[in-house]
């Protein structure tokens, strides 16, 4: 096992050259498909390695529920730097645990706070108009998603850009971009080393949902002003009624989703030529995350075939 148990720690760095040019080069459906999967993986490989070194570690505790052979030297030395990697493992995984379920907490009690306000306005429609002169809107997910916009959002636009505002908050909802963030927002709570993948995620599921939106209304030029007049009006009143909801309102960077609905309609499919920047960094990414998947593995296989041979020889 040796080393190779604390490559999927460090491994994740291999992710960080794609996020960049993926969001650049690549649909903004492709990327942000792409990057949450590379994190989701590589968060669990690194998950993983905790685990492995917790066992280690825990077998020194005097009085652990584990086998006493699993404590032995033979097992010991199959970690590198066992005796402290192994006690600073256990507290490294609580810590992941804790801010974990942290997260989810938070993010279902958001959503069950704001669909408690809802169904107190008894109203049953997809998109929900609050009596608000503060200008927000929201795509609040949930078995029957439902899109949330105030009145003062409605008088700051015109009818073709409220057109694109709704057709953004309805792409939200059908590609699932909550699930995105969420799942990019574990992996940052895991191995912190992935937490710049958050940003890139949700500036990519807001250009994704922005090309939707010009794809409904069919005017990318409308798009855009609905995009930047609807980040403005909203600058000081996003959150007013519902401030949990930021959580999953992701708005990246304003000018350059302007810039980019102004700009020719990115390729749907592909992938970057390999000897392109863009394509060198996702066959990066690919081997970092290949290389993380077999770390863990060999570690995994590594350490039970030790453990069984302490146990049982």
């Amino acid at each position: 096992m040796g080393v190779f148990v604390y490559l999927p720690l460090i491994l994740p760095l291999t992710a960080l050259p794609i996020a960049r040019l993926a969001e650049q080069h690549l649909h903004p459906r492709t990327a942000a498909r792409l990057l949450t999967a590379v994190a989701a993986i590589l968060a669990t490989c690194s998950t993983v390695c905790l685990g492995l070194l917790v066992v280690v570690g825990t077998a020194q505790l005097p009085g652990n529920p584990l086998p006493d052979s699993w404590s032995d030297p033979e097992v010991r030395a199959a970690v590198p730097y066992d005796e402290i990697a192994g006690k600073a493992s256990i507290g490294a995984l609580a810590l992941v645990l804790l801010t974990c379920a942290y997260t989810l907490y938070r993010h279902y009690r958001y959503r069950s706070r704001a669909h408690r306000v809802l169904a107190g306005l008894g109203t049953a429609s997809e998109v929900a108009v609050l009596p608000d002169d503060q200008p927000y809107a929201y795509a609040l997910p949930g078995t029957q998603g439902r899109i949330l916009v105030s009145t003062g959002m409605l008088a700051a636009l015109t009818d073709t850009e409220r057109h694109a505002l709704l057709a953004h908050e309805r792409a939200h909802l059908a590609g699932r971009h909550h699930r995105l963030l969420l799942a990019v927002r574990l992996a940052g709570c895991a191995n912190p080393l992935l937490r710049p993948l958050h940003r890139v995620v949700g500036y990519c599921t807001e250009r994704w949902a922005d090309e939707e939106a010009a794809r409904a209304t069919g005017d990318r030029r409308a798009t855009a002003r609905a995009v930047g007049k609807a980040a403005l009006v909203s600058r000081k009143g996003r959150g007013a009624v519902f401030p949990g909801l930021a959580a999953f309102a992701e708005p990246g960077p304003v000018p350059r989703r302007v810039a980019a609905l102004l700009g020719p309609l990115p390729p749907a499919n592909g992938w970057p030529p390999a000897l392109t920047s863009a394509g060198v960094a996702a066959l990066v990414a690919a081997a970092g995350t290949a290389a993380s998947t077999l770390s863990a593995l060999n570690a995994a296989v590594g350490l039970y075939v030790v453990l069984e041979a302490a146990t049982f020889g």
